[in-house]
């Protein structure tokens, strides 16, 4: 999709904000100033001005308000449906025609619908138990807008028919959706700030390393989910992305290196931890984050409580998660998702609709629906960085580059490719690559030498940090004993609060020794039994 088009599409947006709450028109006006909303197509609607509203606030101030507002614009038009067979207690109406398709919720609107325990339907006794409940997310139910029109039961999920599609046209009022997504977060700036860094990501594409983080061995009824995180990872190899899995059973540790984040898929942990949340992670702009928990997004406010606020802070630009207990079942289909947005073009809110099983239940969707990160052709992409000068090309190349390999082609072949890249001599990040080529050809001194200029190239502080953690080891395996302890020693001098430094502080000691630097040697030793005493052990601080 152009550019051009794309400017478009903001005709195709309402933009909803809570009038009791200033920031929450602030954010809205932005984000139509910035997507060409037309001013019409902005409504604001008086909320409660927390996290949670009630059934009947939902229905009586936010849902049936915006029924009308949009049939007396004649943005919709709706119609008297034929009787069914069934039995009718009131006319069916249906959605005939729709000027729209998305509708944006801006930071203020509450994001959870609470449960009402006066609601009965006898639909629900053929639910299992679990699922006879009737809260929601505010988003999901907002998304069966068009069927509210003719009713719709109100405990339980809905099975979501659009699950799977690949039709994005289909998506639409007058097929029973709304695609539904919010400018929220854990402040009114980085609300606004979310269309902001999903236009730079739309003109300079979606760039940087894609990462998994599976569990590994799970228990039979979890492995659903182990196995939707790896298949999507093999799609994104396969696509071309500098993709990295983990599969260990914890979340990725303070010490893993984590560089230039497009794309985080992981689970399973209440809350915010290890790599991911350090205070400055190195997501990219346009990069996408979810991981997976029953409570993801539960609190969007906070910055250190379940997920979703907690990456937002940290710069992710879209992101999605439950607000109440889905189950895993209801949880979105991560490999859908990255097919449609990657593979497809999809906008980030038709991926994020079509990899839905459930309607009417938890998931919420922040970021603008319509980032397209992938709507241009990779060539005609890489043509304009190109054109611009821009740095971005490299992240092309690397592309094409695992493309070809992941096709089969020779690794000498990608090599050589790399080697007579104009690029290749000023980026850190095709030579990084290039040097892991090397060390899969079996050339180690190549690959350490690369590694090295890689470093005299200007690379993130993450990159930094992996390979220097790459040179330590090939150091060790080439016998390069002094060039080892040297590496060990910037990692713990520039790294220190995030190097596993019992780890260290062993490897130090043991090149010390080796060295013949016994005063050093002693150092690292007292400073490895300081590190694993017993905290009531410790010196005091004071």
């Amino acid at each position: 999709m152009s550019l051009r088009v794309a400017a478009t599409e903001g005709a195709e947006v309402i933009v909803l904000y809570n009038t009791a709450v200033p920031e929450s028109r602030a954010v809205a006006e932005h984000y139509a100033r910035t997507r060409n909303v037309p001013a019409n197509q902005l409504f604001g609607f008086k909320l409660s001005t927390g996290a949670e509203m009630s059934r009947a606030e939902y229905r009586d101030l936010l849902l049936e308000p915006l029924l009308r507002a949009l049939t007396n614009s004649g943005l919709m038009q709706v119609e008297t449906a034929p009787p069914g067979n069934e039995s009718q207690s009131r006319p069916r109406l249906r959605v005939v025609r729709s000027a729209i398709r998305y509708a944006v919720l801006c930071y203020g609107i509450p994001w959870r619908i609470k449960p009402d325990t006066g609601l009965y339907e006898s639909e629900s006794e053929s639910l299992r138990l679990e699922l006879r409940r009737n809260e929601a997310a505010v988003d999901s139910e907002l998304a069966c807008l068009p069927m509210a029109l003719r009713g719709y039961p109100l405990v339980g999920p809905l099975v979501n028919p659009h699950y799977g599609t690949t039709n994005a046209a289909g998506l639409h009022p007058t097929n029973g959706l709304l695609l539904v997504a919010r400018l929220d977060g854990p402040t009114p700036e980085i609300a606004r700030a979310l269309v902001d860094k999903a236009q730079q990501a739309q003109r300079d594409g979606l760039w940087g390393r894609f990462y998994f983080d599976c569990r590994g061995q799970v228990e039979p009824g979890l492995q659903a989910g182990e196995d939707m995180l790896r298949q999507a990872a093999e799609m994104c190899r396969l696509l071309g992305m500098e993709t990295v899995v983990d599969t260990n059973e914890a979340i990725l540790p303070v010490s893993f290196p984590l560089s230039h984040v497009a794309f985080y898929a992981g689970w399973y942990a209440e809350n915010i931890g290890g790599a991911l949340a350090r205070p400055a992670p190195e997501f990219m702009p346009g990069a996408f984050a979810y991981h997976l928990h029953s409570f993801a997004a539960a609190d969007l406010r906070s910055v250190q409580r379940h997920w979703v606020g907690p990456l937002l802070q940290r710069g992710v630009t879209i992101t999605m998660g439950p607000v109440y207990e889905p189950y895993l079942g209801g949880t979105p289909d991560i490999t859908v998702f990255v097919s449609r947005l990657v593979l497809q073009g999809f906008s980030f809110g038709e991926a994020a609709w079509a990899c839905q099983p459930a309607l009417s239940w938890q998931m919420t969707m922040i970021g603008d629906p319509l980032y397209r990160p992938f709507g241009r052709s990779p060539s005609a992409l890489h043509a304009e960085l190109e054109a611009r000068s821009s740095p971005l090309v490299a992240w092309s190349h690397l592309r094409l580059v695992n493309l070809n390999l992941a096709r089969g082609a020779p690794v000498a072949d990608m090599v050589a490719y790399l080697e007579n890249c104009p690029v290749t001599r000023d980026s850190a990040v095709l030579t990084e690559k290039l040097a892991e080529l090397y060390d899969l050809q079996g050339k180690p001194h190549s690959a350490a030498l690369t590694w090295q200029r890689a470093l005299k190239l200007s690379p993130s502080p993450q990159q930094r940090y992996r390979i220097l953690l790459l040179l330590a080891e090939r150091f060790k395996a080439l016998e390069q004993w002094g060039d080892a302890y040297e590496t060990c020693r910037a990692l713990l001098q520039d790294y220190a609060d995030q190097v596993d430094k019992s780890a260290l502080y062993r490897e130090l000691a043991a090149l010390a020794t080796r060295l013949d630097k016994p005063d050093e040697a002693r150092l690292y030793q007292k400073l490895l039994e300081a590190a694993n005493a017993p905290a009531t052990n410790r010196p005091s601080a004071k």
